[in-house]
Parts: C-alpha cells; structure tokens; sequence
C-alpha cells in the first residue's frame, strides 16, 4: 500500500497525495451533485441560507457544495434530500461521492484511518492533518507553490476535513499526537487562524480518548529528528507505519520496521511533555497569540 497522503508536505514547497492522482472524473461528479442540490433547492423555493438554516449549514458551506468545491458529506445529502422534498433522489449520491471523496493516494491511508483502534503520530512541520481546522488546511494549500487554484485547494480541504471524521466514531479510537513546538508557534495562515487552531487543540486534547503531547525546541535528546512518521493498528489486520518526505510517503507493513518506528515513538512520547502539561503549555500559547 505505497503512495499514501503525505501529512506533513501539505503546504510550502512540498505536496500531498491529496494533490496527486485525483481521479480525473471527480471534478465532474462534484458538479454534478452540486447540480441537483440546487435544482432541488430552487424547486423548493428556497435560498443557500435558507436551505443552510434548515440542514445546519451555512449559506457559503452551501454554495460550495452547489458550485462542486465542496465534497458533500452524507448527513449534507440526507439533510438536503429531507428539506427540499427529493424523496430519496440526493441521497442517493451518497455512494457515488463515496468513491471519490479521497483521492486515489489517500485511500489507503483513510481505510486505515476509518478501521484504527490505536494510532500514534509525530509531526514536526504543521499541526497535524487530524488535528487541523478547516482555515488552519486551507491556509496550507494557499501557500503552496506552485500556486494551486480554488477549486482544487476547496476539494483538498474537503477531503482532508472528511477524514477527521474518525474522531467522532464509534467506537473510540485510541489517538496519541506529538507536536513539535514550533508547530504551535508557527503562525500559518495569520494571528487569528493560529488561534483558532490552538482552540481546536485544546478542545480535542480533552477527549478521554485523545492525547497531544509537545515536544519543547530546548530538548537536548531527540529520537524524531529523522521526520514524522505515523503508527497505525487497525481492528482489521496488523499494524503499520506511515513514513512521509517532500511529495513522497508511503505505508509500511514489514513488521521489523514497524517495531522500530514503535520503539522511535515510545522514546518521542517519554521525551515529550506529558498531556497534562502539554495542554497547559497550549493554554499559554493561546494567552500570547
């Protein structure tokens, strides 16, 4: 399973397998959908706030749906079908934005994700792409170079958000996260951007089943300093490693090397503040950003 999406190049000059190898019918099957969301919603007589209101969405999250830069998700479909009286006719998109909502580089990586009873990450670049807010990734993608355009910064963000969505499922994965400092420092996409993000740490780091940990610049002993890499164990199958570097990364299998990265992490986690700390150290970052 080679050619994962590579979590820490998502901005900058690195890329992602979220910006490689989308299939080429995608952007179609958006617009369609986007097509008769709003067929349906202006048969029903109603505007993209109107429509917004009724479903829990707001009248730009809407409009991107409509315009095909936003992957709908299927509670989007269902709520929408619901409002306007389709009787089952946009809700039955749901499959076909199934099979496009990640890009085909992803897909393995999401699986993992979507079947993992334990994870652990380590991320020295950017807040981790679990973690993100919404502004905090799209921040990422509009500074990437080269120069990516809207549609498709909105359709990376979509897919990314998409996959966050192992942290509301049940039941609970267990989830570990070591931030280098500096990613909390590093104020990407602007002051309030920051932020926010922060806020999207502090709240997540306070799930029973979630753990941040930061790792402080002024360590003297460090076993990361080889990259972020990721260690998933799925209910189904054994568990790998995720390893990334520039526009490469890749899902690793052979059990040695997994072994190795689970002896790299445990040391990471050791050297790391401890959750408790780490959250008070984010609350203080907060207080001076």
């Amino acid at each position: 399973m080679a050619g994962a999406e590579s979590e820490e190049t998502g901005g900058g000059t690195g890329g992602s397998a979220e910006e490689q190898d989308w299939d080429e019918g995608m952007s179609e099957v958006l617009e369609m959908v986007g097509r008769h969301v709003r067929r349906w919603r202006e048969r029903a007589g109603l505007t993209q706030a109107e429509l917004g209101s009724r479903i829990g969405y707001t009248e730009h999250q809407v409009s991107a749906v409509e315009r095909g830069r936003r992957i709908p998700k299927p509670v989007f479909l269902d709520k929408a079908d619901e409002a306007v009286g389709a009787e089952g006719m946009l809700a039955e998109f749901k499959e076909d934005v199934e099979k496009i909502r990640y890009p085909k580089k992803v897909r393995d990586l999401a699986r993992l994700e979507a079947d993992a009873a334990d994870m652990g990450a380590y991320a020295s670049l950017h807040i981790h792409g679990l973690l993100q807010t919404e502004d905090y990734t799209r921040a990422l993608y509009e500074m990437r170079r080269p120069t990516l355009n809207e549609a498709t910064i909105e359709q990376y963000v979509a897919a990314r958000m998409a996959r966050q969505e192992v942290l509301e499922r049940e039941p609970s994965p267990t989830l570990s996260f070591v931030q280098e400092e500096v990613t909390l420092r590093r104020p990407l996409g602007g002051r309030m951007v920051m932020r926010k993000q922060l806020e999207r740490l502090l709240t997540v780091g306070q799930l029973r089943n979630i753990e941040i940990q930061v790792m402080p610049t002024g360590r003297e002993d460090h076993a990361g300093l080889g990259g972020p890499f990721r260690l998933i164990d799925p209910h189904h199958g054994p568990k790998v490693g995720h390893v990334e570097v520039q526009r490469f990364s890749r899902v690793i299998p052979e059990r040695q090397e997994v072994r190795r990265l689970e002896i790299q992490y445990g040391i990471i986690r050791a050297q790391a503040l401890t959750p408790r700390e780490s959250l008070a150290f984010i609350e203080k970052l907060l207080g001076e950003t």
